[in-house]
């Protein structure tokens, strides 16, 4: 017997596509701004040193970032079980138009895409954006979207955004964090921790959509070298008794560690993890377990793929 995947499980098991800017039925909407970032926790450090953290962009520079995701939903229902991968590597590039001591405005875009799909016992789809192969059909909107900015967006040095206007896709983030790395308004301690709250946007089984209030919790664990380590750990703050809703929500948690360059002023890495299990989510027989990981590296200037999208964009 074929098990059909219900449909929150098929858009957990596409998430890979939301990664890249394209359109989600599950949005959150930041609700935070940089007074609601403040240092939550003190700190055990006794030496007493605080650090800054603040976004420092530069008009002209160009941020490129490799993205890999990799997820594996398992849907059980009724003893028939199905099984989803998608497996996403891409190249995302923030191009710098102006920046000031207070704001900084760039364009995101995606420069280039491999993707791989398979549901259940159906055909395993692949494509390659550098291969000049026509993409199939699931990826044709993404296709269309490589090379032409998604968003301009306009971040004050807390990393939260002043202004943007979307060209493509959506603001869904699905657990990846928001585009900027949000940052506290203030100087902090090792092992101190901000909150930043948002929200997420669920449909309940008879087809209302609920809003589900989180918040990211971020701590500085360490800084050497000019390197700030963080870890970041998702709390849900409205609580939820539907696991339809659950099913929704475990997948837009974020819980990692991030690296970010404090002399320069962005982001060098980030890695996510999931590792969900949901039971009851379409009645007693049913249960969904999320497996997932998301990587983003910041490529150095003089690495192969920095250097072929350069003269790819010159010519």
């Amino acid at each position: 017997m074929l098990l059909r995947i219900p449909p929150t499980s098929r858009r957990l098991a596409l998430i890979g596509l939301a990664c890249l800017g394209t359109q989600s039925v599950l949005v959150p909407h930041s609700v935070g701004n940089a007074k609601e970032s403040s240092v939550l926790e003190q700190s055990e450090d006794t030496s007493g040193e605080t650090f800054t953290l603040t976004h420092s962009l530069q008009p002209g520079q160009t941020l490129r970032y490799e993205v890999t995701h990799i997820a594996k939903t398992k849907t059980r229902i009724n003893g028939s079980e199905e099984i989803a991968n998608v497996h996403t590597t891409s190249n995302r590039a923030w191009t710098v138009a102006e920046a000031s001591d207070s704001e900084m405005t760039f364009d995101h875009s995606i420069e280039s895409v491999a993707m791989t799909q398979q549901n259940g016992d159906a055909e395993e789809v692949q494509w390659d954006s550098t291969s000049g192969e026509e993409p199939p059909k699931i990826f044709s909107v993404v296709a269309s979207q490589i090379g032409t900015p998604l968003a301009t967006v306009t971040i004050n040095q807390q990393g939260q955004e002043v202004r943007r206007e979307d060209h493509a896709g959506s603001k869904s983030s699905l657990g990846m964090g928001t585009l900027a790395l949000a940052l506290p308004d203030k100087p902090i301690k090792i092992g101190e921790s901000w909150a930043v709250p948002s929200e997420i946007q669920a449909r309940t089984e008879d087809g209302f959509v609920k809003q589900i209030k989180i918040r990211q919790l971020y701590t500085l664990k360490k800084v050497k070298a000019g390197v700030a380590t963080l870890s970041v750990k998702s709390e849900t703050l409205t609580p939820i008794e539907e696991e339809s809703l659950r099913a929704q929500v475990i997948q837009q948690l974020s819980n990692g560690t991030l690296r970010f360059d404090v002399d320069n002023g962005y982001l060098l890495s980030k890695e996510l993890n999931w590792d969900e299990s949901v039971v009851g989510f379409q009645g007693p027989g049913s249960m969904m377990e999320y497996r997932a990981k998301m990587s983003e590296e910041l490529l150095p200037e003089d690495s192969p793929t920095s250097v072929a999208t350069k003269k790819s964009s010159q010519r």
